[in-house]
């Protein structure tokens, strides 16, 4: 880290208990100073265009259009001033990897990640480094070399649709869990389960669950 620099840096992920987590972890670090949050689209563009942050901490699943359409939103109003974007996710999917940094993500970490190392990402991307959580670098370095067996990623919408929760049970589904089995490995009840697959439903317009399966398989989820 550069002497004295302190680097100023906005959350984005749609729940806020999360948020609040990385703030504190973050509090304690040195040369780090978080300026802003938002839990959805609409809101980061606008704080991350106002805060005018150095790193924009992204979350990649959200209502609206997700990370990708947070980072287009705020590159479209602030150019060559824009931020430098660092995903932080639950997923390690291929294809949300590869959106991601092609939409301009500087890098892209797990959320298995500890505090200080992401302290210490958050400094090496503000300072030019590019940075991914172990076997993710693979899937850039296929995808833009033309190694990769994973087609250019189109945005989704019905996915990027789906809260976290949904997107875990959505995986869950896909593998073949039970809605016990579901609630058992998330630590809900079945009849939570039963209301997030009923939203899954709902917002990928599937009409039952061998359909959304399908749907789930075909775009490498699970």
């Amino acid at each position: 880290m550069t002497a004295d620099k302190t680097y100023r840096v906005f959350l984005v992920d749609d729940h806020g208990v999360f948020r609040s987590g990385v703030r504190t972890e973050l509090a304690g670090e040195a040369g780090l100073e978080v300026v802003g949050d938002a839990g959805n689209v609409p809101e980061a563009v606008a704080g991350i265009v106002q805060a005018r942050p150095d790193v924009v901490l992204l979350d990649v699943h959200m209502p609206g259009g997700g990370g990708v359409a947070v980072l287009r939103g705020v590159t479209d109003a602030l150019g060559s001033e824009a931020p430098v974007f660092l995903a932080l996710s639950v997923s390690d999917a291929a294809t949300d990897v590869i959106a991601t940094i092609r939409a301009g993500a500087r890098g892209y970490v797990t959320k298995t990640i500890d505090g200080t190392e992401l302290a210490d990402a958050v400094r090496r991307v503000a300072e030019g480094d590019a940075v991914f959580s172990p076997r993710l670098a693979g899937f850039v370095l296929d995808s833009f070399t033309g190694r990769s067996p994973v087609p250019e990623p189109q945005l989704d919408p019905e996915l990027d649709s789906l809260t976290r929760r949904e997107m875990e049970v959505l995986r869950l589904l896909a593998r073949g869990y039970t809605y016990r089995e579901i609630a058992e490995e998330l630590f809900i009840s079945v009849k939570t389960v039963e209301t997030h697959a009923s939203n899954v439903l709902r917002k990928t317009q599937q009409s039952n669950r061998n359909a959304l399966t399908r749907w789930a398989v075909n775009r490498q989820i699970g």
